[in-house]
């Protein structure tokens, strides 16, 4: 019997397989890329290797928010940076704006949290109350509250499971935590839901317009 071979041509595979050193799909929002395993980007350490891997979950698994305009989140109690437990029905009564950040010490989310302390003055004309919340610890909280003289409350989401009940997406895949910041009127109902990863004072000025209005 006649053997048989498959040719395929030259461009088939190649064209569709990474290179031994991929450039990452979001490397021009990446400070430096350096020889070594890691690199701080907007509030996250990436590891990566010659290979680049998606996780199995789709990009569009993970974007589905639990927490809607016009709905009332899950309540939570976390920790704040004096070690103290806050509930999140302590605000109800003023409007809340809420945000949650990828970590604190970053570029990105310096930026954001000293933007809402250089309007910290207009929040309170509006009668709002700012928070923020990520996953560092009380001290670490603490420490970066201290560095930049913010005013207002940092919550201790540790694990990720406030951030994880109410469905905030993540970026790069999910493997950065998101950046999404929640408006609540005084009734604690969400009037508004602002995603910016990249620009992250831009938060503060969308709050604000919404809370002039309120």
């Amino acid at each position: 019997m006649a053997s048989s071979s498959l040719t395929l041509p030259s461009h088939s595979l190649p064209s569709l397989l990474p290179t031994q050193t991929p450039r990452h799909p979001f490397s021009h929002y990446l400070p430096i890329l350096s020889n070594s395993s890691q690199s701080k980007f907007y509030g996250l350490k990436l590891s990566y290797s010659s290979s680049l891997s998606i996780p199995s979950s789709s990009v569009k698994g993970s974007i589905f928010a639990k927490v809607n305009k016009g709905t009332t989140p899950p309540p939570f109690t976390l920790k704040d940076q004096d070690g103290k437990n806050v509930s999140l029905s302590k605000f109800k009564g003023k409007p809340l704006v809420l945000y949650f950040y990828p970590a604190d010490e970053t570029p990105g989310c310096t930026k954001q949290a000293c933007a809402f302390r250089d309007s910290y003055e207009k929040f309170k004309k509006a009668g709002a109350q700012v928070v923020g919340i990520s996953g560092d610890d009380p001290s670490s909280h603490k420490a970066f509250a201290k560095k930049y003289r913010l005013p207002f409350t940092l919550l201790s989401d540790e694990g990720n499971k406030v951030r994880k009940e109410w469905g905030v997406p993540g970026d790069l895949f999910g493997t950065l935590p998101g950046r999404e910041t929640y408006v609540f009127d005084k009734n604690g109902v969400v009037q508004l839901i602002y995603n910016n990863q990249f620009q992250p004072e831009k938060h503060v000025d969308e709050t604000l317009k919404l809370l002039q209005s309120l």
